[in-house]
C-alpha cells in the first residue's frame, strides 16, 4: 500500500497541493483524476519522489518514504514500474531491448536469465515473437503494451500509469486498461493510474480520488462516481457523453 499524509506542495510560492491525505491499495486500479491544473500531476510525481513535498508524509508499506536517504530510497525505486504517458520507449533498441533495459541495469540476472523474464513478460502482454521488432514498426497499442511488459520486468510491487490511453483509439484503449487491471490482479500490484479518461474510470476504477484545486474532493468507485451527489465532481465527470448516458440508464 502507498500512503500520502497531509502532502503540501508548492511552487515559486504557489500552493499546488494542499493538505492532501490519500490511501492507494494493493491488487486495485487505483486512480487519480481531475482537471488540467487540478494538481493530479504533480501528486503522482510526489509519490514517486520527482518532487520533494514541502510538509505531510509519503509511506511505501508503512516505510516513510519522504524520510529515507538516498540509499534508501533507491531500494524502493527499484520496486517501481513506470508506464510513461507516450510510451517512452528506446527508438534506436528492438522491443527485447527495450523490455530488458531495466533488468540489465538493476537485476543481476544472467544473459539467460534475463531472456526467459523478457519472453515471459512479452508474452503476458500478448506480443510473442514480436522481439526483434523496432518501435517505429509498431502500432500505438504496441508500443503500450512494450512499456507494459518494460514496467513490470522488475516484477514491481508498485505500478504507476501516466495517462497510458493517450492517443489510443477507444478499443484499443479500453484493451490496455483491461491489461493493466489483470496484470495488477494477477501480481497484487498497488496500482496508481493518472487518467482524465472517463472510459477508464467508469471499466477499471476500483479505486478513485477526484483532485480539485489541489484538494482531495471526492473518493470512491466507479459505481459511486456515477451516483454522487458532489456537484463539483459531477461537473468534471458528466461533461464526457458516455457518462451522461450511464448516468440516466
Amino acid at each position: 500500500m502507498i500512503e500520502a499524509r497531509h502532502i503540501d506542495k508548492s511552487f515559486n510560492g504557489q500552493q499546488v497541493l494542499k493538505d492532501v491525505s490519500v490511501k492507494f491499495y494493493p491488487g486495485k486500479t487505483n486512480l487519480i483524476i481531475g482537471k488540467s491544473g487540478s494538481g493530479k500531476t504533480v501528486l503522482m510525481k510526489c509519490l514517486i519522489g520527482l518532487y520533494e513535498i514541502d510538509a505531510g508524509e509519503i509511506l511505501y508499506n508503512n516505510r516513510i518514504f519522504s524520510s529515507l536517504s538516498f540509499r534508501q530510497k533507491k531500494v524502493i525505486r527499484q520496486e517501481i514500474g513506470m508506464l510513461f504517458q507516450g510510451g517512452a520507449l528506446f527508438d534506436y533498441m528492438n522491443v527485447e531491448e527495450n523490455v530488458g533495459f531495466p533488468l540489465k541495469m538493476f537485476s543481476g540476472m544472467t544473459v539467460a536469465e534475463q531472456q526467459d523474464r523478457i519472453n515471459f513478460c512479452l508474452n503476458r502482454v500478448n506480443l510473442k515473437n514480436a522481439n526483434k521488432l523496432m518501435p517505429s514498426q509498431l502500432s500505438g497499442g504496441m508500443m503500450k503494451r512494450v512499456a507494459i511488459a518494460r514496467a513490470i520486468s522488475l516484477n514491481p510491487k508498485y505500478l504507476f500509469c501516466d495517462e497510458p490511453n493517450s492517443g489510443l483509439d477507444p478499443q484499443t484503449a479500453n484493451l490496455i486498461d483491461n491489461l493493466i487491471r489483470e496484470i495488477t490482479q494477477e501480481y497484487n500490484i498497488t496500482t496508481v493510474i493518472n487518467t482524465h479518461d472517463m472510459n477508464s474510470v467508469v471499466e477499471i476504477g476500483e479505486s478513485i480520488v477526484f483532485i480539485n484545486d489541489g484538494q482531495l474532493w471526492w473518493e470512491g468507485n466507479s459505481r459511486e462516481i456515477l451516483e454522487s451527489d458532489n456537484d463539483v465532481l459531477n461537473k468534471f465527470v458528466f461533461a464526457s457523453k458516455l457518462t451522461r448516458k450511464l448516468k440516466t440508464q
